[in-house]
């Protein structure tokens, strides 16, 4: 059965692809590491921001499991600069998914490149891969298989967040939120 783990990184002090963790962050890193010790993770695949790697290394410290970067984990750039009402962008997002603002990416591109990525990672075969990524791609991502997974799961999603994807038998994908 194809299977992954989701995991939306932990909190951190910005929303550039340089933003580090909190001191708060920092800690549940270490507590994400020891939730995922008991998950038989074979692959460790994250987003090239550094807030998804810092979310990651302790775990990989502690199972000496390298992090293969994948630029298509990459947080959706909302626009070229920052803009005050980007709640509201990314709530419209999920009724509009062509919706972009200058410079930016809708969700609809978003959405394409988060599951490419992760049909890549899937391809593989690997045990059970875990991926690092954001709340917006992932969200969108969730959308695609539960419409039901809008904006309120976006807003809902907390740092981090781990679900487990699951292709069902007869096609199409699943998932269950693992985080508590």
């Amino acid at each position: 059965m194809r299977r992954a783990l989701l995991v939306r990184h932990c909190e951190t002090d910005g929303q550039w692809p340089d933003a580090a963790l909190t001191a708060r962050g920092r800690e549940q890193a270490d507590a994400l590491a020891a939730f995922l010790a008991a998950q038989p993770i074979d692959r460790i695949v994250s987003s090239p921001y550094a807030r998804a790697r810092a979310s990651i290394e302790p775990f990989a410290r502690r199972t000496g499991l390298a992090i293969a970067i994948d630029d298509g984990l990459a947080e959706r750039r909302l626009s070229r600069e920052p803009i005050a009402h980007w709640r509201e962008v990314v709530e419209r997002s999920f009724s509009e998914p062509d919706l972009r603002v200058d410079g930016g990416e809708s969700a609809a591109e978003t959405r394409a490149r988060g599951w490419a990525a992760l049909q890549g990672v899937l391809a593989r075969g690997d045990r059970l891969p875990v991926v690092v990524s954001h709340g917006q791609l992932l969200s969108l991502v969730l959308h695609a298989i539960d419409p039901s997974f809008g904006f309120a799961g976006w807003a809902a999603m907390s740092n981090p967040d781990v679900f487990l994807l699951e292709a069902r038998p007869g096609g199409g994908f699943a998932f269950q939120r693992l985080w508590r």
